[in-house]
């Protein structure tokens, strides 16, 4: 048999390190002050898309700004070819259209809750306003009791994912805080994930924060890519561990000057726009606001927290060095990669802390119990 405690410290380097890798595809793309044609925004999202097949899906979806006419949700069964057939046929009228500063979200979803169709794809809203959009790598063991609570609350759901939770969860949140409270993005985000169990990484973007983005990870791997005209001077971003993101002072910024970042499941997609990335860690809350970027953590921990920053690393590897990694094919590359298959169906289930296996649950926070009861 296995030794129980190598089996621990290598699910712990592996999972928890950032080294696993997840069968879903997220990539993300803001353009700060950057003007560009939305054909232009299309095709980055797409592209980053098909750097990301290789990790296997059976669908694919992204999520745009149109000129005002709100947000347009892209999602098709099938390959990103197709995908990409299906984006020129709905926005072509769009195809030529400027835009200074835009976000747009996309993935890749291999079918874990609900079978593989258009209406389980990724992104996921929280309603026809598109209040709340967001895509998702990983597991949330914890849905079925955040789904029964937001039923109970009058939430409709159109698909059978778990991911639905998320933007409906961060609706609830945005409409039922305190009378004099007004939350920002990354709060709603934060207030959002302390109710998540399971592994999950998570970007947003919301028709209530335009031009903003935020994205959090807890046991799937994301990383930010920076690119911008202006040499990048610093090598690391200031966590910030203050309740309250508004404050500038720990931001990393680029001065008011045009910028673009990217989100990404994993380097392959990144390396042809940028090598300045940064490798986020667990419960890390980055978001993004008039081009400025900020790291924030709720609580600092003396164990796991030794660092008040998060490095910008500069990327040395050609794309196709990243995509296969030390392997001379892809069939090794996914031969040896098999025991990570094993690793993704245990992702947010094992608890070595305590010792428990984590098939689902109940977490609701006080203030969403009393909600319920009110």
């Amino acid at each position: 048999g296995i030794n129980a405690e190598y089996g621990k410290q290598w699910y712990q380097r592996r999972v928890r390190g950032g080294e696993s890798s997840d069968m879903c595809g997220i990539f993300a793309y803001l353009n700060f002050c950057t003007p560009c044609q939305r054909h232009q925004v299309y095709e980055i999202l797409l592209r980053g898309l098909e750097r990301l097949e290789y990790r296997g899906y059976d669908s694919a979806g992204l999520a745009v700004d149109f000129p005002e006419e709100g947000v347009h949700i892209v999602r098709k069964q099938g390959k990103v070819k197709m995908l990409r057939g299906l984006v020129f046929d709905v926005e072509k009228a769009h195809y030529h259209t400027e835009v200074r500063t835009h976000i747009g979200i996309a993935h890749t979803r291999w079918a874990t809750h609900g079978e593989p169709s258009e209406a389980n794809s990724h992104p996921h809203t929280s309603g026809e306003d598109n209040s709340f959009i967001v895509v998702h790598n990983g597991i949330i063991t914890n849905f079925k009791d955040i789904k029964q609570f937001l039923v109970k609350e009058n939430y409709i759901f159109t698909s059978d994912t778990d991911t639905e939770v998320i933007p409906k969860l961060a609706h609830y949140i945005y409409h039922h805080g305190e009378e004099d409270e007004k939350l920002n993005f990354a709060e709603v985000v934060e207030r959002v994930i302390s109710q998540l169990e399971g592994a999950f990484a998570l970007v947003f973007k919301s028709t209530l924060y335009p031009e903003q983005v935020v994205a959090v990870k807890r046991g799937s791997p994301l990383l930010v890519g920076i690119k911008s005209e202006r040499d990048i001077s610093v090598d690391s971003v200031n966590i910030s561990y203050r309740k309250r993101h508004d404050s500038d002072n720990r931001a990393f910024n680029l001065d008011g000057k045009s910028a673009e970042y990217f989100f990404a499941s994993d380097a392959s997609a990144l390396i042809e726009h940028t090598d300045r990335v940064i490798y986020l860690e667990d419960d890390d809350i980055t978001s993004i606001i008039n081009g400025s970027l900020r790291i924030n953590r709720l609580q600092k921990h003396a164990k796991t927290d030794t660092t008040a920053t998060r490095q910008i690393t500069t990327l040395r590897l050609q794309l196709q060095q990243i995509m296969k990694g030390n392997f001379s094919t892809f069939m090794q590359k996914e031969i040896f990669e098999q025991p990570e298959s094993l690793l993704n169906t245990m992702r947010g289930r094992i608890d070595f802390a305590n010792n428990t296996i984590n098939l689902g649950g109940s977490r609701l926070m006080l203030w969403i119990s009393r909600d319920a009861g009110a």
